[in-house]
């Protein structure tokens, strides 16, 4: 099993260069895995909404609401 630190280790027996691209690859990958967990929240909220399982607050409930998360 690979372990954090042991990839970490790899990683930094490369290039500077190199350790530059594979941060940047992991930000925009680590973006689009974001981006979709959002897509499907909105399509999970969307269906529950749709089928009348969640009402639409105002946003004054919702202000409420996430303050008290």
């Amino acid at each position: 099993m690979v372990t954090i630190n042991s990839a970490l280790e790899d990683i930094m027996q490369l290039d500077f260069t190199s350790r530059e691209m594979i941060l940047d690859i992991l930000q925009k990958r680590q973006i689009e895995a974001s981006r979709e967990l959002i897509a499907t929240h909105a399509k999970k909220s969307l269906k529950q909404y749709h089928s009348g399982n969640l009402k639409a607050r105002s946003l004054e409930e919702t202000l409420d609401r996430l303050n008290t998360l």
